[in-house]
């Protein structure tokens, strides 16, 4: 029995670091294989009413929306002494093996970009989101799951954060590419139904790359060889600085993720303000 258990540890660690040293993605099979584990921590970052109705057996509840401020600026993160303390509230440390979803891959990029943002380095993402988990006749339920109250240690990784500043400066510099995560609709300025009332249009040298065309009719990302034809294409390329933003930077997290751990890029960062800050100011101009 002793040897039992001790092979079956040894087999876990395995699967663990095997996925640790890889990309930041999951897929259904390789989580159920170790959601057992104490220290993975499976994250739903819907909002409540979904998880409420079902979720993955286990999962704990944390939407994208509850990490930001609602003022000055729309979708903004809270401070980093304010994220530990929420982050540790809901039993998440630096130290865990982070698995997170949602239904698209919008809500759990965010959160990915945040976490990492944060210091915690294990960070992974479900791969197909829900419906993988579900295609896969994986356990669900309905009964909401807690973790005991812990501490996250944040270590900033500050140049993940890009500011208005560091998008002015791109507008000038061939070096800085700004990508904009938001449907193409977004970026020409053409959609009609903005509830936000949004001035139209997107942000001076910007570059349209949809978060959507990163990810196939199952919510699961594309091949590395599809994702680099996409960006290089485009001319974001692995030589260039990348900042992207969309409209609250919920769907650059998950451009985020593409570009530093599938295609390795070294050099990325998240405009955290996005469009709803710089269209905000009146100086600010917005092109279509």
């Amino acid at each position: 029995m002793k040897l039992y258990k001790y092979i079956s540890t040894l087999v876990i660690a395995f699967l663990i670091s095997s996925l640790a040293i890889g990309q930041d993605l999951i897929t259904a099979k390789e989580l159920a294989k170790i959601i057992d584990n104490d220290n993975i921590v499976v994250v739903d970052t819907r909002k409540a009413k979904d998880y409420s109705k079902t979720h993955i057996k286990g999962a704990i509840h944390v939407y994208q929306g509850d990490l930001n401020v609602k003022t000055p600026v729309k979708g903004v993160l809270k401070k980093p002494s304010e994220l530990a303390t929420y982050l540790g509230s809901k039993g998440i440390s630096e130290k865990n093996e982070i698995v997170l979803y949602c239904n698209k891959g919008t809500n759990a990029g965010r959160v990915y970009w945040a976490l990492k943002y944060m210091g915690a380095e294990n960070v992974k993402i479900l791969d197909g989101q829900m419906k993988a988990w579900k295609a896969e006749r994986k356990p669900i339920t309905k009964k909401a799951s807690t973790r005991k109250a812990t501490t996250f240690n944040k270590t900033l990784h500050k140049e993940y954060l890009a500011r208005m500043s560091d998008v002015k400066k791109s507008v000038n510099d061939t070096d800085i590419v700004l990508i904009d995560a938001r449907d193409i609709e977004e970026y020409n300025g053409t959609k009609k139904d903005d509830k936000d009332n949004l001035r139209k249009g997107h942000i001076p040298g910007a570059i349209s790359i949809p978060k959507k065309s990163l990810v196939d009719s199952k919510s699961k990302l594309k091949s590395k060889d599809a994702l680099a034809a996409i960006f290089n294409k485009s001319g974001a390329t692995s030589d260039k600085t990348i900042i992207i933003y969309c409209k609250s930077s919920s769907r650059a997290g998950l451009e985020f993720m593409a570009l530093t751990s599938v295609l390795g890029y070294k050099n990325v960062k998240v405009y955290d303000g996005a469009f709803y800050e710089w269209e905000a100011i009146a100086s600010n101009e917005v092109v279509k």
